[in-house]
């Protein structure tokens, strides 16, 4: 059975100024990698006391070396040419909800697929060995899932060009990642997070809509998305290896978010399809809706509740995430439940609209909160 961590975090943590500094003069072609690998290392050291001093149950990186939470699979694998997404994603300010111009918070020019997928090297290599070695307990890599990849990958009358079907980008991208996943856990890395699959995008009608007008029918495509994001991890083993998923429901340019609604329409195939240990949720706003959909997370498996927004600084009322842990333990049992903020801190370099001191004021509440729930 998996290790139960009941205080968790996603993954990504704001970045110091020398790290923003350094990307952008490499991007620039003004420091040479070995440098820009220093820098990186220095601030990962930092952040990983960080994590220690806190107390939180699995570190992470910060993802400190990637330009986005999602780089680390365009950055590693050939296929890719510029183009617009297939779907446009109506991006929201994170504070008064009005609409900001579309992929004002998606960060990057837009890639779609549009040659035979090639992994050039590992996605995580580069990284998984230095947090290795200096994290202090258990810690998390973490990767896009197949079905994030490929949904804003496949656009029709490019990508088709190249791959007679949908279905057969996923199972290209399923195994890329799978033969990473694998990589990982003979590394002994302990826990392996896949990051917004594209379930959430089935709850807004109106991204159903343009789907279907590109000719993907909802009905079928989350049956291939179940499948794909289950072969990745499909014989893995996982006597010593967490393996979580992450739905995502927007993260961008200082916390601008995409999707609103709750889990109900895909929860009964999701929940109770995905072959994971872990699933952690964003619930911190009445965007997500109520816990009745995880009445489908079948017995054992960890629901990871995103009650601690990082979208603002204002640190929440520990009785009000004590009052919500209840309620949702009325629809999942308490012993498979957990917390944590609803997303990273910085899921692109700009990161969110919060202090590194509320940052960590909000890692402290995490574990404080988790340490009076669950002891």
């Amino acid at each position: 059975m998996a290790t139960k961590y009941r205080a968790e975090q996603v993954g990504s943590f704001l970045r110091p100024q020398e790290v923003l500094e350094a990307h952008r003069a490499f991007g620039e072609g003004k420091l040479p990698l070995e440098q820009l690998r220093a820098i990186e290392d220095k601030a990962i050291l930092t952040v990983l006391e960080m994590e220690k001093q806190v107390g939180i149950d699995v570190q992470s990186d910060g993802e400190y070396r990637r330009g986005g939470w999602a780089s680390d699979f365009q950055d590693a694998v050939d296929g890719y040419v510029p183009g617009a997404a297939p779907v446009s994603l109506q991006w929201h300010d994170p504070k008064t909800g009005a609409a900001v111009q579309p992929g004002a918070g998606a960060g990057g020019a837009g890639q779609v697929i549009g040659a035979k997928l090639s992994p050039r090297r590992s996605l995580t290599a580069h990284e998984s060995a230095f947090v290795k070695a200096h994290a202090t307990g258990p810690y998390k890599v973490t990767m896009p899932a197949a079905s994030y990849v490929t949904s804003r990958g496949f656009k029709p009358g490019v990508t088709d060009k190249v791959y007679a079907s949908r279905k057969d980008v996923l199972t290209d991208v399923a195994a890329i990642l799978k033969a990473e996943v694998a990589a990982l856990v003979a590394e002994g890395v302990p826990y392996i997070q896949l990051d917004n699959p594209h379930y959430p995008d089935y709850i807004d009608p109106n991204r159903r809509e343009q789907w279907k007008a590109l000719g993907v029918n909802h009905e079928t495509a989350i049956l291939d998305d179940i499948a794909a994001d289950n072969a990745v991890v499909a014989g893995v083993d996982r006597s010593k290896t967490t393996i979580a998923m992450h739905f995502c429901r927007g993260n961008g340019a200082r916390g601008q978010w995409h999707t609103s609604g709750g889990y109900d329409f895909i929860a009964e195939r999701v929940f109770g399809g995905l072959d994971y240990d872990v699933f952690l949720l964003e619930y911190d706003s009445e965007r997500a809706g109520g816990f009745e959909p995880l009445k489908f997370v079948p017995k054992g498996k960890t629901v990871v509740l995103g009650l601690v927004t990082t979208k603002a600084g204002e640190l929440e009322s520990q009785d009000l995430l004590r009052r919500r842990i209840d309620e949702a333990a009325k629809y999942v049992a308490l012993e498979d439940l957990a917390l944590s903020p609803q997303c990273g801190f910085a899921s692109t370099l700009a990161g969110n609209p919060l202090t590194w001191d509320e940052q960590r004021r909000k890692l402290e509440l995490v574990v404080d909160t988790a340490r009076k729930v669950w002891g």
